[in-house]
């Protein structure tokens, strides 16, 4: 009979103790979600697609990337209008804007070009 009452003695004690590694776990996991920022891999993927799908264009590359205060900024790079031959294809630059989390907020055509023209900007100090 006492090892009927120690068992359920402990019982409460052992609910106890899962219940607040349960908390535990969900804190960690929930804190974990809140601090991890997206991996620049990751950002380019998810903006490329964003980018595709709300111009119905091809983004064919990313010629800049950088990490920003509020999030992300990358220039990419779309096929606007295909051409024959394929130098001739009308190319532009996006500027695109990100959150923190990868999500676009913003995009903006900067330049547009001939696929088969050298870029006829100089860049400062030359």
């Amino acid at each position: 009979m006492s090892n009927t009452k120690n068992t359920s003695d402990s019982q409460p004690e052992q609910e106890s103790s899962q219940s607040s590694q349960k908390t535990r776990k969900s804190q960690e996991s929930h804190s974990s979600q809140e601090s991890r920022r997206p991996r620049p891999m990751e950002v380019l993927r998810e903006a490329r697609a964003q980018l595709a799908e709300l111009t119905g264009m091809t983004a064919e590359s990313v010629s800049s990337f950088e990490q920003t205060e509020d999030g992300w900024a990358l220039e990419v790079e779309v096929l606007e209008l295909e051409r024959v031959p394929d130098t001739m294809s009308l190319m532009a630059s996006y500027q695109v804007e990100l959150d923190s989390e990868g999500m676009l907020t913003g995009y903006r055509r900067v330049r547009r070009y001939e696929r088969g023209r050298s870029d006829g900007r100089r860049s400062s100090g030359r």
